[in-house]
C-alpha cells in the first residue's frame, strides 16, 4: 500500500481534516503555525469563504491560498494529517489549469525582469566605506 492511499484510509472521510493540518501536510507550509497564520491572515479560502484554521476539510473542496506573491487554486483530492515526502504531497490536490498557467506566468516575469541587484565583487575599502557613511543610507556600526 503506498503512502497517499495509508494517508488516505485512516482518516474517514465525513470527519475531514483541519485546514492548517491539511495545508501543513500537503506542503503548501512548512510548519503548522505559518499555514494558521496564514488562515487567520485571510490569504485561504474555501470553497470562495474565507478560511479558519479549525474549519474541516473534506474532499472536492476547493481551496485558493495566497503564498507570498503566488496563488493557487486547487482541488482536495485525499485528506491526510501526516505530512509525508513531497511526491505525496502532490497527489493530496490537483491544481487547476489556470491557476498553474498564471503562476508559471509570473515566474516568467520575474525571471525577465532580473534578480535583485548585482552583488559587488569585494569588500568596500577605506574610502568607499566613508562615502556610503556620507550618504547616510547604510549605518556601519
Amino acid at each position: 500500500m503506498n503512502l497517499a492511499a495509508r494517508a488516505a484510509s485512516a482518516i474517514p472521510t465525513a470527519a475531514g481534516v483541519r485546514l492548517d493540518v491539511w495545508l501543513w501536510a500537503a506542503r503548501f507550509f512548512k510548519t503548522r503555525a505559518l499555514a494558521k497564520q496564514a488562515a487567520d491572515g485571510g490569504r485561504i479560502e474555501v470553497n470562495g469563504a474565507s478560511g479558519k484554521p479549525s474549519r474541516a476539510l473534506h474532499v472536492g473542496d476547493r481551496l485558493r491560498i495566497t503564498r507570498g506573491e503566488e496563488h493557487f487554486e486547487i482541488e482536495l483530492l485525499v485528506l491526510a494529517d501526516r505530512r509525508g515526502p513531497a511526491s505525496v504531497a502532490q497527489t493530496l490536490y490537483r491544481e487547476s489549469a489556470e491557476s498553474l498557467a498564471a503562476r508559471q506566468a509570473v515566474a516568467e516575469q520575474r525571471r525577465l525582469q532580473g534578480g535583485a541587484p548585482a552583488h559587488p565583487g569585494k569588500r568596500p575599502d577605506k574610502r568607499a566605506r566613508r562615502l556610503i557613511l556620507a550618504l547616510g543610507d547604510l549605518d556601519m556600526s
